[in-house]
């Protein structure tokens, strides 16, 4: 693994930018337990397996989280190979880990970073928390999803990790890519990492997974701004790198 990340850094960003969901879940395991002393019969075993469920799925989600984020090479950027004269444009939605190792695997490109995150717009509260404990340098510069102050065909390579899926609606999402066409330049690569809503996230996630966006979303998305599809890359089983061009081709 790259230098930069710590031991369960991953897993442990989870549990602080989502507490919230994880002391739900203890309460209700909590009160769950309490109420089966006074239950029998068919209430007792639903009861039973309700907290088995609740148990089970906080468990598969932190194990998950743990191998995606702390146990894969996700953040060895082996879907990320720039030239050293490369212009390359890294966005955020208000956390940024990848920067650092950007410029720790390749430092002679030309890192520009920005962030989206609008707290009006994008009102998930555990970006606010994540922005909390890890505050933005200096070289990233604000941004809105709707005009990016870039000029047109300025990079070589946009990469834009776990963090689009924020934008919630759909047609901001599709000027947001509009413009993210505009400033790539015509032989260059847009780098799109998420989670998916499918099948593996939603044993994974369970009803987490709606929080993603589908396949065919995303797909959806790439072509109205006029980007050509290159190809998927899996890092295990619950995350997608999508490569994508302007003219079908890029370095």
């Amino acid at each position: 693994m790259v230098s930069k990340r710590k031991p369960y850094q991953g897993v442990w960003n989870i549990i602080r930018f989502n507490w919230h969901f994880y002391a739900a879940a203890a309460f209700v395991t909590f009160c769950g337990i309490i109420v089966l002393t006074f239950l029998s019969g068919l209430l007792l075993s639903l009861v039973y397996v309700g907290l088995f469920l609740a148990i089970w799925m906080t468990v598969v989600s932190l194990m998950v989280s743990f191998y995606v984020y702390d146990c894969s090479d996700l953040y060895e950027l082996h879907w990320f190979t720039p030239k050293g004269s490369d212009i390359v444009l890294n966005i955020n939605a208000g956390f940024d880990e990848t920067s650092e190792l950007i410029r720790e695997l390749y430092p002679a490109v030309e890192l520009h970073i920005c962030d989206f995150y609008d707290q009006e717009k994008h009102t998930e509260v555990s970006i606010k928390r994540a922005r909390e404990a890890y505050p933005l340098s200096d070289h990233s510069l604000r941004v809105s999803t709707t005009s990016l102050p870039y000029a047109t065909n300025q990079f070589d390579k946009i990469v834009a990790m776990l963090s689009v899926h924020e934008i919630r609606n759909a047609e901001e999402r599709d000027i947001f890519f509009d413009e993210l066409y505009r400033i790539l330049k015509y032989d260059g690569q847009l780098i799109v990492v998420e989670h998916l809503r499918d099948f593996p996230n939603f044993l994974a996630y369970s009803i987490g997974f709606f929080h993603f966006l589908s396949r065919k979303s995303w797909y959806a998305t790439f072509d109205k701004s006029g980007f050509i599809f290159s190809e998927e890359v899996k890092i295990t089983p619950f995350v997608s790198v999508f490569l994508l061009s302007k003219n079908g081709n890029s370095h």
